[in-house]
């Protein structure tokens, strides 16, 4: 197995920008799985708020060997860059025929940082079925600013993801995307466990950008959700653009010129 990491794609980075995450299925060796969950059950001690990640988790725990995974290491670096430090961690536990879910919300207070984001990689150590009550989520929400519980009414949007997974799943988050943990309803515990990184140098081409230019990247970004309405779809389309502008450093991209027709501003004596 290549031990150096597997940057992303710019076609992936771009998918991430659209849906507000990236789901790498069944890329942790059992092994380490099995650790982990037996490590979950017992609890995780706290990491200070601002550890940089490479001192965060010594070398004989599994969180550890989880981020040396290149497939791993490679995604977190290409979103965050290669000195991350971290916001906090956690274990989330859905427990047996527990009879409710949690609400649907954005993690933290309204962010409205518009060329910057925290990534949180959520692991699954075994198989999520949907009887345990995988994690809903709504593609494409992170770029809708809410403050937390404030979508907590909604039951229910048109093109949500209810995860189930093989085990050893990491799926990479923007920190606003909406979601929820959903009921569990078998008699097995189900753990997640739930690691925010915040960047610490500008997210600009920090992936593999050999393919920056396949029009299979634009068509990522201009990917719509059934829970888009009409009129404000566009906004989001928008959004993404200035995002991608800030990644990329090319402030001239566009689709199909939704930030460009609104950023024309002639000055006085542009024509002398």
């Amino acid at each position: 197995m290549s031990t150096s990491k597997q940057l992303l794609t710019s076609v992936q980075v771009a998918r991430f920008v659209a849906q507000g995450f990236l789901r790498l299925d069944g890329v942790v060796p059992q092994e380490i799985n099995e650790r982990a969950v037996a490590t979950l059950t017992e609890g995780i001690p706290d990491v200070p708020y601002g550890t940089p990640l490479g001192k965060a988790f010594a070398q004989n725990t599994f969180v550890h060997e989880l981020l040396a995974l290149p497939v791993i290491a490679g995604a977190v670096e290409s979103l965050v860059g290669p000195e991350p430090t971290v916001d906090h961690h956690a274990v989330h536990v859905r427990e047996p025929h527990e009879g409710q879910a949690q609400p649907l919300h954005g993690d933290a207070i309204i962010d409205v940082r518009p060329d910057a984001f925290d990534i949180q990689l959520m692991y699954y150590p075994h198989e999520v079925t949907t009887e345990m009550g995988g994690t809903l989520s709504v593609p494409g929400s992170h770029l809708r600013r809410i403050n937390e519980t404030d979508v907590g009414r909604v039951q229910n949007l048109r093109g949500q993801t209810r995860l189930t997974c093989p085990a050893g799943t990491v799926v990479l988050v923007h920190h606003g995307i909406w979601h929820g943990g959903r009921r569990n309803d078998t008699a097995r515990r189900r753990h997640m466990y739930k690691l925010r990184l915040n960047p610490t140098v500008p997210q600009v081409r920090l992936w593999d950008t050999s393919d920056l230019h396949d029009p299979a990247v634009t068509a990522e970004l201009n990917t719509y959700f059934p829970w888009y309405e009409q009129a404000t779809a566009r906004l989001e389309i928008y959004n993404r653009v200035l995002l991608w502008r800030a990644l990329t450093g090319d402030h001239s991209f566009d689709i199909d010129y939704w930030v460009t027709r609104v950023s024309n501003r002639p000055t006085l004596g542009s024509h002398s």
